[in-house]
C-alpha cells in the first residue's frame, strides 16, 4: 500500500528561474541538485529539509522529448500554512501574483502564480 506522497514532478521551462522563484519568493529549500552529465538535470526542493514530500524541477523540453506521452502540465497543488497571513503578505511584498483571500467552510484559501504563470493554492491550517 502507498503510505505517503514522496515527490511531485514539476516540469518547467527554465529550471534556474523556477528554483529561484520557489526558494527566494516562496521560501523553499533546495534538498539536492543532480546532473547525470548527459543533459538530464533535476532540482529537488521542499518547504523544509525534513518535509516528507518534495518537488522535483525537471526540464520540460527534455522530458517531452524523452517521454512524449507524459502530461507535462503543472499539477494542481494545495499547500498548507500555519502562518497564512504572513505568507500572503510576504508573497505580495515579493511581487508574486496572488489572488484574494477566500473564506471556505474548511478555512481561508488564496492562490498564487509561479514564474511561469502556473497557479497553486494555499489553505490556512491551525
Amino acid at each position: 500500500m502507498i503510505s505517503k506522497i514522496g515527490q511531485i514532478m514539476l516540469y518547467v521551462n527554465n529550471q534556474d528561474e523556477a528554483k529561484e522563484f520557489w526558494t527566494d519568493k516562496v521560501g523553499f529549500s533546495v534538498i539536492s541538485e543532480e546532473d547525470n552529465g548527459q543533459g538530464m538535470r533535476w532540482i529537488e526542493i521542499a518547504p523544509t529539509k525534513e518535509a516528507e514530500t518534495s518537488i522535483i524541477l525537471h526540464n520540460k523540453e527534455l522530458i517531452a522529448k524523452m517521454s512524449p506521452e507524459l502530461n507535462l502540465g503543472a499539477p494542481s497543488l494545495m499547500f498548507s500554512s500555519k502562518d497564512f497571513d504572513k505568507l500572503y503578505n510576504d508573497l505580495l511584498n515579493k511581487n508574486v501574483t496572488v489572488g484574494e483571500i477566500v473564506n471556505m467552510p474548511s478555512g481561508k484559501v488564496f492562490n498564487f502564480a509561479d514564474n511561469e504563470n502556473n497557479y497553486y493554492a494555499v489553505m490556512e491550517t491551525k
